[in-house]
């Protein structure tokens, strides 16, 4: 061999303090097909993936983002925060549990409601958030809601609520179930005032939040492949001692058995919201 094709030195001299590491956050890899694109176009094309058109689970502050135009909004009742009412303690305390949330989603409770306009037309806004402490409905939840209801109420928009949730919150035990009847008896109210509700169920939607409001909109739409019921399919199949059927209890199941008008799209959701609210005001 040449020496011109011999390497000159062996082995990699780079000092460890010049390496340069890459950044995280830079990518996203599909949780559903393994394929990876950057996080800027991941978000930008609403937390889809773009190969196999998989949505990533997001909270309120990507909602928000993709439907109040220019994320423009007046957040509502933003410092209302749980209490302890039980002085509840498992493995840890309730309270413990609460603050850890807190520092690490920056949210102060597992739902966020605000108005605004979404392509020009105002609105109500509450959306879940499931990385608070599974998206439970406890009390501040269900109060945050009705109030938010109660704000649709009072300027006469439509309310939209987007569901992301396990279900009610066992550490406020009774208060979290009477948020069920509550929030239901406000939507109620929106119904005889002739104002719309619409309900935007996402991946996952489950136990009392399905049994209550998230049931009840004037139009039921979801995302596609949600997980979308009341106990998980784990607990059904333990139940019933029967295997269940494919795709049982995902978005499309529902869709195929009458309990969603409409499966949407993320990149589509704030177009299609658009023509159903103008269709609505007509």
């Amino acid at each position: 061999m040449s020496s011109w094709f011999k390497r000159a030195k062996q082995g990699v001299h780079t000092p460890t303090k010049e390496k340069k590491e890459t950044p995280e956050g830079l990518w996203y890899k599909c949780r559903s097909c393994k394929s990876v694109m950057t996080s800027e176009d991941h978000s930008a094309n609403a937390w889809v993936c773009d190969s196999c058109s998989y949505h990533e689970r997001i909270g309120s502050i990507e909602y928000f983002r993709i439907l109040f135009d220019e994320n423009k909004f007046t957040e509502i009742n933003r410092n209302l925060s749980s209490g302890d009412p039980l002085v509840f303690e498992d493995t840890k305390k309730y309270t413990d549990r609460l603050e850890s949330s807190k520092r690490k989603t920056g949210l102060v409770d597992a739902v966020r409601t605000a108005r605004g306009k979404l392509d020009g037309h105002a609105v109500v806004i509450g959306c879940m958030d499931f990385n608070f402490i599974g998206g439970s409905m406890g009390s501040v939840v269900g109060e945050k809601i009705a109030r938010g209801i109660d704000e649709a109420l009072k300027k006469k928009v439509p309310f939209i609520m987007i569901s992301k949730s396990g279900g009610a919150r066992m550490m406020e035990a009774a208060f979290s179930l009477m948020q069920m009847a509550k929030t239901s008896a406000k939507l109620a109210l929106l119904a005889r005032a002739k104002l719309p509700f619409i309900s935007i169920l996402t991946d996952p939607t489950t136990g009392g939040v399905t049994a209550s409001f998230a049931m009840l909109g004037d139009i039921n739409i979801s995302e596609p492949r949600a997980l979308i019921g009341f106990a998980g399919p784990r607990v059904v199949k333990e139940t019933i001692g029967k295997d269940l059927p494919e795709g049982f209890q995902t978005s499309e199941f529902l869709l195929e058995h009458g309990f969603l008008d409409y499966i949407v799209d993320r990149k589509e959701l704030k177009t299609n919201l658009s023509s159903m609210l103008t269709m609505l005001k007509k």
